[in-house]
């Protein structure tokens, strides 16, 4: 018999709020993160598009020392790891006496690695990076630095999935839990929101240019999408065995029925249709449930052209026609890359909780892909248990969650 996997914390750090409270009213409301960033455009940004997410202010909580190693991914993570461990009830006392295993998501500090090497060509000398630079500068970042604040225990590694980071990471936690590897892990991803993060994405313009209306930029499955808009932040889940779960008395808030995952054995960064359609068949068919059984459906639909195309053909050819509500909740935060498959679960299980479904605003025209599935561009009132969410990522990564209410 494997072990159930329930969550019993979550914490996320968003540009639609840095509380549970204050993103589900974003979302309820159709509100939108994304702005123009002037300074990307002096800088020569095809698209000055991103997100706005507000740096953290944790001069008092954490001593500088340890903020030295700790570049814009991790400060996010700490926070929203800090909330989601309240939420649970899980103290420092009980960390420092239980393995609590950690699995995030992050797939670059580019903002870390820019600093450090101009700061070598500038003054020609590498001392003069500080000591904490090598800490910042590792895709592991976030990792160590979680593991070593929270003095964790358990497994410590990051998820390196390109923009499936968050969803693999929750996946994997699932799967050591299940086989009796783990009673708890803290499971997420992160983002960095900065130029250097994102320049190389503006190169191949990945990016929306419809600059005149940031907030109608990110168009998942409208026919005029023109385009992508960074995001970023993070997004944290603790995930727990049910029967540890039940001992300590911890709140249960949702269960984790399947994971799917799948390569596309294909083009680099063009995703095609068999791949993510065979990471929804296996997810589903490890939930053990029937596909009616799934009440909403939170796509990955960034807003490009052929990857909205290719995964609405994959919905359509396994759920069917209209059968479910589908919407991107990157209409409104733009694409949130490592951190989007943690925190579309959240921003999920927050719409399960309170009985609605976010629109997929600025849907005004579907495709002759997109008019096959049921998307809702306003928020709609729905009662639903069972969500099913997508993240599949560069080099052909994909991943589906399949999550329960509790």
């Amino acid at each position: 018999m494997m072990n159930r996997v329930v969550i019993t914390g979550m914490g996320i750090w968003s540009c639609l709020g840095t509380t549970l409270e204050e993103v589900k009213e974003s979302l309820y409301n159709g509100k939108s993160g994304i702005i123009l960033d002037p300074v990307r455009k002096e800088m020569g940004f095809r698209s000055g598009l991103t997100s706005f997410v507000p740096a953290p202010d944790l001069k008092k909580e954490l001593p500088r020392a340890q903020r030295a190693y700790m570049p814009e991914p991790a400060l996010y993570a700490y926070c929203a790891t800090r909330d989601a461990l309240n939420m649970a009830g899980i103290d420092q006392d009980y960390l420092d006496t239980n393995e609590v295993g950690l699995l995030y998501g992050n797939d670059s500090t580019a903002d870390a690695v820019y600093k450090s090497v101009a700061k070598i060509i500038e003054k020609h000398d590498t001392m003069l990076c500080g000591a904490g630079a090598i800490f910042q500068s590792m895709n592991s970042t976030v990792t160590m630095n979680l593991g070593v604040i929270f003095r964790l225990k358990g497994i410590n590694l990051t998820v390196s999935g390109a923009c499936a980071s968050g969803s693999h990471a929750i996946g994997l936690g699932a799967l050591l839990i299940q086989n009796g590897l783990q009673d708890m892990v803290v499971c997420g991803g992160a983002q960095e929101v900065n130029m250097a993060a994102t320049g190389s994405f503006d190169g191949i313009s990945a990016f929306s240019t419809r600059e005149d209306n940031p907030a109608a930029a990110c168009r998942p499955f409208d026919r005029d999408r023109d385009g992508l808009v960074p995001g970023g932040g993070a997004a944290t889940v603790i995930l727990e065995s049910y029967e540890h779960a039940v001992k300590r008395g911890a709140p249960i808030i949702a269960e984790v029925l399947g994971y799917g995952f799948s390569a596309n054995g294909d083009h680099i960064s063009s995703p095609n249709v068999d791949g993510p359609a065979r990471s929804l068949e296996m997810a589903i068919r490890r939930a053990g449930i029937d596909m009616k059984e799934i009440g909403y459906v939170n796509a990955h639909a960034t807003s490009t052209h052929v990857g909205d195309a290719n995964e609405a053909k994959a919905l359509f050819r396994v759920l069917g026609e209209k059968t479910v509500p589908i919407t991107s909740t990157k209409s409104q935060t733009g694409h949130e890359m490592w951190m989007a498959g943690a925190s579309e679960v959240i921003y999920s299980i927050l719409m399960m909780k309170n009985d609605f479904i976010a629109g997929n605003i600025n849907f005004e025209n579907p495709d002759e892909d997109s008019c096959h599935l049921w998307i809702p561009g306003e928020t709609i009132p729905a009662h639903f248990d069972t969500f099913l969410s997508n993240s599949f990522g560069f080099g052909g990564t994909n991943s589906t969650l399949i999550i329960r209410n509790a």
